[in-house]
């Protein structure tokens, strides 16, 4: 059988060519789609000698799927995403899914920006810590698709969400500090809002009053970044006697290491100790060897996988999953 000239081969034809049938072609293409490895090998091949590809656009009009899963992100700054959407890319690919990443920065055009979900016809949403989208602008977002938070708590969008134990990661740095015999703590935040932000903040605080220590500063960052944790340091070493403090995130810690060490002249950890949260890759570069919490990423980034491929008689269920993390001890405060 003959192709017309100029024009591609369509798997009808590919399926006449080769004996089997058109569905057997589909699966071909399908990962996870039932069909045996040789017959699998057998069209590809024959695919790649006779140029065909499948029509990705015609196969989304017929099964109303795109094995596309949209990522939504409002934080691209911070070093801490940038493994986690690695991991959760990966992740996507092994179960046969493509990722779209949609960064919505502050004063985008939100709106906007979900209208394109639906243009793309994605089948699932992962947000990463999207903070600002409300609850109510992300149930409206997710129309009816399988959607889950992921070091986010729901604030009202009934999400299921993934995240880290940050209750159990704070008192465990607070408790860390008390070992260390340190007194006299501080706590600096990125952004004062985020649901992260106050469970680690809360949750250090009531900690050191339940330890008899005293909180002696909380600053606001206003970001998760090297400059904001910078200037947090600088505050809290000018105004207060403080011999520990805790960053919420690593590279506010960062920021605030180099602040201590190179401006405001005082000894890390022999004056003043530092913590950090998440475990980012520069955390345990000699310049910084900074103790901090590890969020257990390999496992969010597995149940995220597990709840957005969920069958559909699943998908009214919606949970909330801790996760322990732990304390890592550098050299910042040890």
């Amino acid at each position: 059988m003959s192709v017309r000239r100029g024009e591609a081969m369509t798997a009808r034809e590919l399926a006449r060519v080769l004996g089997v049938s058109q569905s057997a072609v589909s699966r071909a293409f399908t990962p996870g789609a039932s069909i045996s490895p040789d017959m699998r090998e057998r069209i590809l091949a024959a695919a790649d000698k006779h140029g065909y590809r499948p029509n990705v656009i015609a196969s989304i009009l017929s099964t109303r799927r795109s094995n596309i899963v949209a990522i939504l992100i409002s934080d691209l700054q911070n070093p801490f995403y940038f493994g986690l959407i690695e991991k959760l890319t990966r992740a996507l690919q092994a179960v046969g899914q493509q990722s779209l990443l949609f960064n919505v920065t502050p004063g985008s055009d939100v709106g906007r920006q979900l209208v394109a979900l639906r243009q793309y016809h994605v089948d699932a949403i992962i947000v990463v810590s999207a903070t600002v989208l409300s609850g109510a602008t992300l149930a409206r977002a997710t129309e009816g698709r399988r959607a889950v938070l992921v070091n986010r708590l729901d604030d009202g969008a009934g999400l299921t969400s993934v995240c880290c134990d940050n209750v159990a990661g704070a008192r465990a740095i607070a408790d860390h500090f008390y070992a260390l015999g340190r007194r006299r703590a501080a706590y600096v935040a990125g952004l004062p809002n985020t649901s992260t932000n106050l469970e680690r903040r809360h949750s250090f605080v009531g900690r050191l009053a339940e330890l008899g220590m005293v909180l002696t500063r909380v600053v606001d960052g206003g970001a998760y970044t090297y400059d904001a944790g910078r200037r947090a340091a600088l505050e809290i070493a000018r105004e207060t006697q403080t011999d520990a403090i805790f960053f919420a995130n690593d590279i506010l810690a960062a920021g605030g290491l180099d602040a201590l060490r190179d401006e405001a002249g005082l000894s890390v950890p022999g004056e003043i100790a530092v913590a950090g949260f998440d475990d980012i890759a520069m955390a345990d570069w000699s310049h910084y060897s900074l103790t901090t919490y590890r969020q257990p990423i390999d496992e969010m980034v597995a149940i995220a996988i597990r709840e957005v491929m969920a069958p559909a008689a699943e998908r009214a269920t919606v949970a909330t999953h801790r996760l322990a993390g732990e304390l890592v001890v550098r050299r910042s405060a040890r």
